[in-house]
């Protein structure tokens, strides 16, 4: 990566294991995509009042040559599902651009209108 990450924890109990996990799968995206220019990665607990327990929010926001890939996510009441969950997101849409770069995704061709020449040739 070429610029550094930026891990933000907000309303959830830090710890030095949850900024490792994450560190790890940053790395992991990297070693994917070496060409990766910045990542923010933002977990949080949402002020809003759920009667099953604590949901978090993970914002991934990763800088790629000519563009910017985000992946929100807003479920999972374990922060380390949260996590998997966003990451996977995060991966699957880092490989569609990876695919989109190299050509390996075709563009569609607008289908042309029909002219008064093609309605003749079909008769």
């Amino acid at each position: 990566m070429q610029i550094p990450l930026q891990i933000t924890i907000r309303d959830v109990e830090h710890s030095e294991a949850l900024e490792t996990h994450i560190r790890d799968k940053v790395k992991k995206l990297d070693e994917f995509f070496n060409h990766i220019t910045s990542c923010r990665v933002v977990v949080e607990v949402p002020h809003k009042h759920h009667h099953q327990g604590k949901q978090f929010n993970v914002r991934i926001d990763i800088g790629v040559p000519g563009s910017e890939i985000v992946v929100n996510r807003d479920h999972a009441e374990d922060v380390y599902v949260a996590l998997r969950d966003a990451f996977d997101a995060a991966k699957r849409r880092l490989e569609d651009y990876v695919r989109k770069i190299r050509g390996d995704v075709k563009a569609h061709q607008p289908k042309s209108p029909k002219t008064s020449t093609d309605e003749a040739d079909e008769q």
